[in-house]
């Protein structure tokens, strides 16, 4: 049974950072895809972020955000610089066989998410 929990969320100011951590027990990430997709009130999961050998990101944070891994600790982050208030949603990590996707659809497991937001 593959369990992913994510930590880092929080309240920050515009133009802030904070790093989110996403630990995987039951498996290692060898082999698989791990995004971070985010949802914000009363909009759909969204695309945030995604590592396999590479790393692609959404348009709305390619700059601004790092994707990496720590293969000793089994877990993977999400670096977020320069916060906008636009970013404020509850951050996802999750994970999928083989090639990433930015359909949420396409992932088999997922973590129970980690609240960020950021004020003006």
């Amino acid at each position: 049974q593959v369990q992913l929990v994510e930590s880092g969320g929080g309240l920050v100011q515009a133009g802030g950072s904070l790093r989110l951590s996403c630990a995987a027990s039951g498996r290692t990430f060898s082999g698989y895809a791990v995004g971070w997709f985010r949802q914000a009130p009363g909009k759909e999961r969204q695309f945030v972020a995604a590592l396999t050998g590479n790393t692609y990101y959404a348009d709305s944070v390619k700059g601004r955000f790092t994707i990496s891994r720590d293969n000793a600790k089994n877990t993977v982050y999400l670096q977020m610089n320069n916060l906008k208030p636009e970013d404020t949603a509850v951050y996802y990590c999750a994970t999928k066989w083989g090639q990433y996707s930015v359909n949420t659809r396409s992932y088999d497991y997922w973590g129970q998410g980690t609240q960020v937001t950021v004020s003006s």
